[in-house]
């Protein structure tokens, strides 16, 4: 790994603050001993855990700050008080000033979102930012977009993030050409909301270095038939709570079936190894962390109710891309969105206003 990997952190973010963060960050540089990190923060909070993990104080460099974001501020609000003086900003701006690789926070997502957009701005060409997920599948993992930065979106937008999200899996997983799937309640062309078969023209005719499926549906996410699986954020957020409650659910079945009777529980003793492994697949942890696509430099959101396991998996995720390059990918493949703009234009019709509605049902 590069030695010379920084991280800045929202050390105040989440429910528990810096009594999360600290240790999630401690196991983070056991498993990448050549990271180093900027901490942002109250300092009479944060010192006294850095006793505790000497690790983390030799390896980091703590900012103090006066001002941190609540998990129940309103966005507006966090952003007039927090704004140049805050946690989450400082730790965003060290990011813009190319002092840290990546910045990461458990914070209040929507202010997390809003400062990481003032700071960084977004891409050429690019109106909103996705969060982008890791989603865990039968075949192993999958990147699912947008699970809540943008609410509500148009054809244009859902190919932006296809783009995008085809770029994260690239870097994520090593694949020279994911595959990326459009969600929708059917996989039939003629199925669907407008926006949605429109954007799934577009993505079919076009020229750009993205192996389009087509359509797939909910029970897809699971199974993971596709690299990249896109949406709005409305429905991707639904979505991505809906599968940590029932992962939940079902662990929690799962234990009082166990403890029924002495015969479930001497099964539970004779298959203690497999129901371990299935516990490590259905943790919600292991998946933790989302990344913000579609800004001038890398944002991590971590999940605000997690502990120190989770918090250290979105670190790994946060090391990833910065690793791989991440925004210097979507930036390239952005910059041949023109060519497949205008090839659907030819082929299809006119782009019409901001939903780019395309003339006839050339399939």
């Amino acid at each position: 790994m590069k030695q010379d990997l920084v991280i800045s952190v929202d050390a105040m973010g989440g429910d528990l603050g810096p009594e999360m963060v600290i240790p999630g960050v401690d196991i983070s540089l056991e498993r990448h001993p050549g990271l180093r990190l900027i901490l942002f923060g109250d300092e009479q909070q944060i010192a006294p855990l850095l006793e505790k993990y000497p690790r983390v104080r030799e390896r980091s460099e703590l900012v103090h700050t006066d001002v941190w974001v609540n998990m129940d501020d309103k966005p507006s609000q966090a952003l007039r008080r927090g704004r140049r003086v805050s946690s989450m900003w400082l730790a965003i701006e060290a990011v813009k000033e190319q002092r840290a690789s990546v910045a990461i926070s458990a914070g209040n997502t929507g202010a997390w979102m809003v400062m990481a957009k003032f700071v960084l701005n977004t891409m050429p060409g690019i109106s909103r930012p996705a969060m982008a997920a890791i989603w865990p599948t039968l075949r192993g993992e999958s990147v699912v977009l947008d699970v809540g930065a943008t609410i509500g979106a148009d054809a244009e937008l859902l190919v932006d993030f296809a783009i995008m999200g085809e770029a994260m899996a690239r870097s994520l997983f090593g694949i020279e050409r994911p595959t990326v799937g459009l969600l929708n309640v059917g996989v039939e062309e003629v199925k669907g909301v407008e926006y949605v078969r429109t954007a799934g023209r577009m993505l079919r005719n076009s020229q750009l270095p993205i192996e389009y499926y087509g359509f797939v549906e909910g029970d897809d996410l699971g199974r993971g038939t596709v690299d990249v699986v896109v949406t709005e954020g409305f429905t991707g957020n639904i979505a991505l709570k809906t599968a940590e409650g029932t992962a939940r659910q079902l662990a929690s079945y799962l234990r009082a079936a166990m403890s029924r009777s002495w015969v479930s529980k001497l099964g539970y003793v004779l298959a203690k190894g497999a129901f371990a492994q299935l516990r490590e697949k259905m943790d919600p942890r292991n998946s933790n962390g989302g990344v913000f696509l579609g800004l001038n430099g890398i944002v991590v959101k971590s999940h605000g109710g997690t502990d120190a396991v989770g918090f250290a998996c979105a670190m790994d995720i946060a090391v990833d891309m910065a690793r791989n390059d991440l925004v210097q990918k979507i930036s390239k493949d952005l910059a041949a969105k023109q060519s497949l703009m205008e090839f659907v234009e030819t082929g299809n019709g006119a782009a019409n206003g901001a939903a780019t509605s395309i003339a006839g049902e050339k399939a």
